[in-house]
């Protein structure tokens, strides 16, 4: 799987870039860049991909992630088919060594290091710290020059003391992408999470990368590390679990949204991905 390489700051200029999105919809290519990025996404929902991590996004979901971390938001087609509906984000874009040429205290460094090393992972931030960040970036793109310098020290420095994070890419995650074939798992990755909730057939998947089923099922472990039907799995069980959380919609009905034949599988793999049973998973909720 090769998400594009992108080129945020061609000249590699030492500055950051802020980026405000309202506009109709996320979709994105598969992509990862030198610069860090943290993402704000203030009102909108679907999937992301950052680097083997595959989840949901909604409303007030921020994310920090490091260089070279390959990812992408996307919008559920419910989001798509909803009128009115209006994405609303804000991106900034910033070298990781962005703090060594304003500073040589060693305390604020090691602290701008150790977050910048936990970015590599992807991180997602919660509770207060997504408050006290959010209620910043929300002003940030209205800043000029200095003043928005300095509302971005305020974030890092919330973000860099905060322990209120999860990581999202494994440990032993490794970019394995370069430039080549990036066409190629731009196209598997959108299909798959555009029609996830329907049977796939593997040589329809195959076919998008003009590959035999067994040349492309190689390709697919190599680049994602998990295999397809693993895949698609786990997008599957990301979106019962967001489901589950509506307690108008049965166990049955979540199962056949999410892209399930039959209580049984459905069943199986949710247990096999999150532990437990999907009656568990929604007494944990209520």
């Amino acid at each position: 799987m090769k998400p594009e390489l992108i080129e945020v700051n061609p000249l590699g200029i030492k500055t950051i870039k802020v980026k405000r999105l309202e506009t109709n919809s996320l979709i994105a290519s598969f992509h990862f860049h030198e610069s860090c990025e943290l993402v704000w996404v203030e009102k909108s929902y679907g999937k992301r991909i950052v680097g083997d991590h595959i989840g949901n996004f909604e409303d007030n979901d921020l994310v920090l992630m490091g260089p070279d971390l390959p990812h992408i938001w996307q919008n559920d087609n419910n989001f798509l088919s909803e009128e009115n509906n209006k994405v609303k984000s804000t991106v900034i874009y910033f070298p990781p060594d962005f703090l060594s040429g304003l500073t040589d205290d060693q305390n604020a460094l090691n602290l701008m290091q150790d977050l910048i090393k936990k970015a590599g992972r992807g991180i997602r931030f919660y509770g207060k710290t997504n408050s006290k960040v959010t209620r910043l970036l929300a002003k940030l793109h209205q800043k000029k020059a200095i003043d928005k310098v300095i509302s971005f020290l305020q974030i890092i420095d919330i973000l860099s003391l905060s322990s209120e994070y999860e990581y999202l890419a494994s440990v032993t995650f490794k970019n394995p992408y370069d430039e080549k074939d990036t066409n190629r798992i731009n196209r598997v990755y959108q299909f798959l999470m555009q029609n996830f909730q329907r049977d796939i057939n593997l040589k329809e998947v195959a076919d998008l990368c003009n590959m035999t089923t067994n040349s492309f099922c190689r390709f697919f472990k190599d680049r994602s590390q998990k295999s397809l039907t693993q895949f698609v799995n786990e997008i599957r069980i990301g979106h019962a679990c967001k489901l589950l959380q509506n307690a108008e919609h049965s166990i049955a009905d979540v199962c056949y949204s999410s892209g399930y034949n039959n209580l049984t599988n459905f069943n199986k793999f949710f247990k096999q991905i999150t532990g437990m049973k999907p009656s568990q998973y929604r007494s944990h909720i209520y």
